[in-house]
């Protein structure tokens, strides 16, 4: 019994810290893979490299399986918050350049999509110095457009 008691804290410790790492492991997959979508998506088009909303919209449908993201259809303008969970962005740039591209890519520019994907996790149990209570995980996906 004395030794059962030592151990049932340290036993519940670990519990935890592997149930959180799995959550927070689930949710990073899952974030890169939406970026991944989603700039695949935006780099079919060289009119759509910069929509945001359609980046914003096949993001959110492959992040449906988290538990704050079910549901919802709309991306955070801006800052991810509790109620609005996932932000996206879309952007195009010139391969060759560096810079920026203008509104979209034209057919013709060597441009690439980029898609960023902000997920702000679930409240879990923090662990002091190991894992917070919760995660602003972000994610990047770039994709050249076009060919």
């Amino acid at each position: 019994m004395v030794e059962v008691a030592l151990l049932v804290p340290w036993i519940f410790f670990l519990f935890v810290g592997v149930l959180d790492m799995g959550f927070y492991s689930y949710a990073i997959i899952t974030s890169e893979n939406a970026a991944r979508v989603a700039a695949l998506q935006t780099s079919t088009d060289p009119t759509s490299s910069t929509n945001s909303g359609l980046a914003c919209t096949i993001a959110m449908n492959e992040m449906q399986t988290l538990t704050n993201v079910a549901g919802k259809s709309t991306c955070a303008n801006g800052a991810v918050s509790s109620g609005n969970p996932v932000a996206v962005t879309a952007t195009c740039s010139n391969i060759t350049t560096g810079g920026a591209c203008s509104d979209a890519c034209s057919t013709g520019d060597d441009c690439s999509a980029k898609v960023s994907v902000v997920y702000l996790s679930i409240p879990m149990i923090p662990i002091p110095g190991i894992l917070p209570a919760q995660m602003t995980i972000t994610r990047n996906a770039e994709m050249r457009v076009g060919g």
